[in-house]
């Protein structure tokens, strides 16, 4: 008994069979994970999705009509405006005529004949008040303001306007006045701001209609002229002495109404008397008036025997504008602007006073 030896308390810990291989396995087993979760990780992007669009399909159809609904307001409110504006851009405005008449000291009666060229669209432009202004003055002040009607935008239309003025601003119609007497041209500039209507659609878009238009000036009445004069040193039964026929070129588009015209008469710069016309109402193109004068005889006696009248008998007398009236209505509009610029007219007096007996000459 003494000597049995008991191994009872002693233990191996086996190692387990082919450890290595099962390290080797795990290595691999992960990295088979690994590249299955890569190739996986698209596919379950894709399902996500769909089951999140599936889950709330109505937030995806709520925000795609509220795109659509946008897009369709931004045409509405912005694209048609925009090509509204651009149609009004291109249209052409020309004017054949205006017209002056009816005049009074604060109002008169404003004609305007012109067309209208624009791109087919089926827009109705509403009736608007627009402005007139000198485009060249700085200041821009209208001279006057005119009520266009509704018209459709047509390849051509004609648009004739004849309306009652009351004259907001005086200095800026004799502005006006003044540049179309001493220009052969000038630039004027039409300005409103109309509703346009498109059909099918409720709303009204506004838009801005600006049209610069180069009108042809009166030119200082260049190619004013006079003939068949008579002279009548005791004066006539209307008192004045000196009667002649008066040729005045209107070279603008604008038809005047202005009434009896006085003139301060110069020769070579000195006042020598002053000058009448009477009933005066110039369209375009030539209009001939009866033209009277009260004129002091010495100065013209002077002139037609010194050189270079004397040769034959023409003497160039300057008018400037001095007073105008109407009806009995004084008009500065008109006068203010006439006295701005000094209308050179030869006057045949040779022939007159050979009619008289006088036979002026050039000194010897």
């Amino acid at each position: 008994m003494s000597g049995a030896v008991h191994n009872d308390g002693i233990h191996a810990t086996p190692s387990p069979p082919n450890s290595s291989k099962y390290a080797e396995g795990g290595v691999a087993n992960a990295e088979q994970l690994e590249d299955g979760r890569k190739s996986r990780a698209p596919g379950s992007r894709k399902s996500k999705f769909w089951t999140h669009f599936k889950r709330f399909w109505w937030l995806y159809a709520i925000i795609g009509i509220l795109a659509v609904v946008l897009a369709v307001m931004l045409t509405i409110f912005i694209g048609v405006k925009n090509i509204a504006q651009s149609k009004i851009n291109d249209a052409v405005l020309d004017v054949q005529g205006i017209s002056c008449t009816s005049t009074e000291t604060n109002a008169f009666t404003l004609g305007i004949n012109t067309t209208l060229k624009s791109g087919t669209t089926k827009a109705t432009v509403e009736a608007f008040q627009g402005v007139m202004y000198l485009e060249d003055e700085p200041s821009h002040t209208p001279f006057v303001t005119i009520d266009f009607p509704e018209t459709q935008n047509k390849p051509f239309q004609t648009v004739n306007i004849s309306q009652h003025v009351d004259i907001a601003d005086i200095p800026a119609l004799t502005m006006f006045n003044t540049w179309l007497l001493n220009n052969e041209s000038l630039r004027v500039t039409v300005l409103g701001y109309p509703n346009v209507k498109v059909p099918g659609i409720s709303k009204k878009y506004g838009v801005t209609f600006k049209k610069t238009i180069t009108m042809p000036g009166l030119n200082g009445f260049d190619g004013l002229n006079a003939k068949n004069s008579s002279i009548n040193p005791s004066n006539f039964t209307d008192g004045t002495n000196f009667h002649t026929t008066a040729t005045i070129p209107n070279k603008s588009l604008v038809t005047f109404e202005i009434g009896n015209v006085t003139f301060n008469t110069y020769l070579n710069g000195s006042f020598v008397g002053t000058s009448y016309i009477n009933d005066v109402t110039l369209v375009p193109g030539d209009n001939v008036f009866p033209f009277r004068a009260s004129i002091q005889q010495g100065p013209i006696l002077t002139a037609v025997t010194t050189q270079p009248s004397c040769k034959d008998g023409i003497v160039p007398m300057d008018l400037s504008g001095k007073t105008v009236d109407n009806h009995g209505q004084p008009l500065a509009y008109f006068a203010n602007a006439l006295s701005t610029h000094n209308t050179t007219v030869p006057l045949d007096l040779g022939t007159p006073l050979r009619a008289l007996g006088i036979n002026p000459k050039c000194p010897s």
